[in-house]
């Protein structure tokens, strides 16, 4: 199977083999995509009738695509008297500028085809291999292909054109073509993506040529990394893996419609190119002393679309915060429930983590006041809806039994969930990092209580309720025999005792109380947990352990980001270098783009961090980890309008500026230079 390229702008994208063509089953993630269609799953290039050999790809950027093809069997003695590149820019959908270059000192004719053709398939069903319900249509014109879709009043359409002129019919579109020695012959093709009801079906806007197009994104590219903080630093792969990082979130950037010109992250490609609650907020976090209208964005999109009624299907609740949004024909005739889906129990808590944590960087006070009921429904749910035992701790277990996820925490696969001996617990599952990011937004809802919004009343009750979670918390949830947090507490009350990377999380919550935080450390950083690479997700030695298990084994960076910063907020300096030093070294194997997972063997035994089979890439809280880490070996906090600098870098780097930090302070350096460095 040839390599699959990618290239993406807001939510729309293009997955094709290394010669630019797409051939798509029902089960691959090939094709052209836009708001969760797929608008093309057939695009095959031929010359005499003969498919092309790849020489080499070219997608340094995100949004283009350059492919240099030779007429040919594939072998390496291929002796090509013509070439062809064909050169991709995403946008409305996308456009292709395809040359073929004569290099014999005769003239030639060619017979140059297309194949086209469009399943407009929904994003779950490319996932769950189903079908499809309504009728096709092709129109084959004069002047364009008109491939379309129609279930009842849902319908999509793709659009495609030519400059040249083409000969079109039902399966593509054909050019006869006379190409004079040495001489090239180019047209430049448009694919365009059109979406809406029978009475209003829209194309989308922006048409332009691949190079207009190219031109506009590079500036745009530009202006982002311009703005962001310039990073000086002796060690050439940090450097690489910052600049990589800022144009990956670039890539992830895309508006919601309720907020035209602004943009939030999506989760990551090729299945969540969406607005993601989790997946933005800890995303937003870990980028906001880079790129803070991520933050702004994401709280409002977010705010916009949080629940109002109980909603079973939806798993819908007032107040709680969604946690999938699609704009596909499934959602559309709700054979799915996210239009949004508010199936996640972590996404709520995080949003008033997020809404503090934007403000105590920014100053950006208004924003705090008008999202205050929000935050308020927001930690209001926590008590009213999330407590489905009564016991006082967030728990879950689904309401749609038919669709809904079965685990609503981060690790939300099906085993990820597990007593140590490896058996799987009933529902409701209350897990341990719930009551973590719980405590935290009670304690940071205080705080904007008290000093934004003017409650003294509620910032005193939020505080004792968060000085009572935190006292119950570490008696009920700590395993006595393991000295370790429980990874949750199952319907009976009793502890599911893995050990896994969760209790990180708690170090970054700040639930854990302070004598039992340097029990968890040695846990983290033991061979069991800790790879070389990054802390696993479970420890070895657990029933369910598995270094290339999804939740149950792999190193997953983002995870490794924040527990980073839980270590540094106890006070454990070392050891969030160390961890900061084991995921940016995976990170130049990756060569600066880490991605959703590797596998979690031992360094030495592997001595490169292995892939993970199916992981995201780029994948929007893992583009995030290095920002996150970056913060974390520089010791940044906001403390009023100040910018707190306490350094700890590893020994592998010496020394580390950042440049023009934003912030409420204005724009401020941080410097840091490891010990080792110094005694040099």
């Amino acid at each position: 199977m040839t390599d699959l390229v990618q290239i993406l702008e807001g939510n729309t994208f293009v997955v094709s083999d290394d010669r630019g063509d797409i051939e798509a089953s029902r089960t691959d993630p090939t094709g052209l995509f836009s708001a969760d269609t797929r608008f093309l799953s057939t695009w095959v290039l031929s010359v005499n009738g003969e498919r092309l050999t790849a020489l080499s790809t070219d997608d340094l950027q995100y949004y283009e695509a350059r492919f240099f093809l030779v007429p040919g069997t594939g072998t390496v003695y291929v002796d090509a008297k013509l070439s062809v590149i064909r050169r991709r820019v995403v946008g409305a959908g996308f456009t292709e500028e395809l040359s073929i270059l004569n290099h014999a000192d005769e003239p030639v004719d060619l017979d140059v085809r297309i194949d086209a053709g469009a399943d407009f398939a929904d994003i779950f069903e490319v996932k769950d291999a189903l079908r499809k319900k309504g009728s096709y249509q092709v129109t084959a014109g004069q002047h364009d292909l008109v491939l379309g879709y129609q279930r009842e009043s849902f319908r999509r359409e793709t659009v495609i054109t030519s400059t040249e002129s083409a000969s079109y019919d039902e399966r593509g579109l054909s050019f006869a073509v006379r190409i004079d020695p040495h001489a090239q012959w180019t047209t430049t093709l448009t694919v365009e993506s059109r979406y809406g009801t029978l009475e209003s079906l829209l194309a989308r806007p922006g048409r332009r040529q691949a190079r207009q197009a190219s031109a506009s994104m590079r500036r745009g590219l530009d202006k982002w990394v311009g703005k962001a903080p310039r990073l000086d630093t002796d060690s050439e792969s940090l450097q690489s893996t910052y600049q990589r990082s800022l144009v990956d979130l670039a890539a992830l950037r895309f508006e919601a419609m309720t907020l035209p010109g602004r943009a939030l992250p999506a989760a990551g490609l090729p299945w969540f190119m969406t607005i993601f609650g989790r997946d933005s907020i800890l995303t937003s976090l870990q980028s906001l002393p880079f790129t803070p209208e991520l933050a702004q964005t994401t709280l409002l999109a977010l705010g916009e679309r949080q629940g109002t009624r109980v909603d079973d299907f939806r798993e819908e609740d007032p107040g709680r915060i969604p946690h999938e949004n699609r704009l596909g024909e499934m959602t559309a005739f709700e054979e799915r429930p996210h239009s949004p889906y508010y199936g996640t129990a972590d996404a709520t808590p995080l949003y008033v983590v997020l809404l503090d944590e934007y403000e105590r960087w920014t100053g950006d006070t208004a924003l705090a006041r008008r999202l205050e009921p929000v935050a308020r429904a927001a930690l209001n749910w926590i008590d009213d809806f999330a407590d489905l035992q009564g016991n006082g701790y967030i728990s879950y277990q689904r309401r749609n039994r038919k669709t809904g996820l079965e685990n609503q925490c981060w690790k939300d696969s099906w085993d990820s969930i597990s007593y140590r001996n490896g058996d799987l617990p009933g529902f409701p599952r209350a897990t341990c990092e719930l009551q973590g990011y719980a405590y935290d937004a009670k304690i940071r809802g205080a705080r904007l209580a008290r000093q934004i919004w003017k409650d003294e009343a509620l910032a005193d009750r939020l505080e004792k309720e968060a000085a009572d979670l935190k006292r119950r918390f570490n008696r009920d949830f700590w395993v006595e025999d393991g000295k370790y947090f429980a990874l949750a507490l199952d319907a009976d009350g009793r502890q599911v005792d893995a050990l896994t990377s969760n209790i990180g999380h708690l170090l970054w919550s700040g639930i854990v109380a302070a004598p039992k935080a340097k029990a968890i450390v040695d846990h983290l950083m033991s061979e069991r947990m800790f790879s070389g690479w990054g802390i696993r997700t479970m420890a070895e030695g657990m029933g369910r352990y598995n270094p290339i298990g999804y939740h149950v084994g792999t190193v997953w960076p983002f995870d490794n980001s924040f527990i980073a910063w839980g270590l540094r907020r106890y006070g454990y300096r070392e050891q969030a270098a160390k961890v900061a030093a084991g995921i940016l070294d995976a990170a130049e194997f990756f060569g600066g783009r880490l991605p959703e997972a590797f596998a979690g063997y031992p360094r030495q035994m592997t001595k490169y961090p292995v892939q993970y089979p199916t992981a995201c890439s780029p994948q929007a809280w893992s583009t995030g980890a290095p920002l996150l880490l970056l913060r974390t070996m520089l010791g940044l906090e906001p403390t009023g309008d100040h910018l707190i600098v306490d350094a700890a870098l590893p020994e592998s780097i010496g020394h580390v500026a950042l440049l023009d930090i934003p912030g409420r302070w204005g724009k401020i350096d941080a410097y840091g230079r490891s010990r080792h460095a110094a005694r040099r």
